[in-house]
């Protein structure tokens, strides 16, 4: 993400966007045998608010999505974990693609909302 990131800003104009996609599992691990999964994606917040901060002055906002279950061919929303998945939402039940897709954040609403991540679930 950092290599990726640092390339599309070298390619951006002024008062781009840099949107990442990171997990809810940084904020709640739902169980043992993910600390390395968990750690990797919490270094995201930390590239987000560094990423904020060196862009800012050209106007380019830096911002992580954190999802919750989201209705994928990966993780379907009838599959077999979607029950205990589900139930680990506040809303109890799967997010779809759209509800993460986060236009607002792409365009010029989003012009003041950077360095920060936002849980999606």
């Amino acid at each position: 993400m950092f290599l990726a990131s640092q390339t599309a800003a070298r390619h951006m104009g002024d008062g781009g966007r840099i949107i990442t996609i990171g997990t809810c599992v940084t904020e709640r691990v739902p169980g043992p045998g993910m600390t390395l999964f968990t750690m990797s994606k919490s270094a995201l917040n930390g590239l987000t608010k560094g990423l904020a901060r060196d862009l800012g002055p050209r106007g380019i906002t830096a911002t992580l999505i954190h999802p919750g279950p989201i209705d994928t061919h990966a993780n379907p929303a009838d599959g077999p974990q979607a029950p205990a998945f589900s139930n680990l939402t506040t809303v109890g039940r799967y997010g779809t693609t759209d509800d993460i897709a986060a236009a607002h954040l792409a365009g010029e609403d989003g012009r003041c909302i950077t360095g920060t991540a936002i849980s999606v679930d």
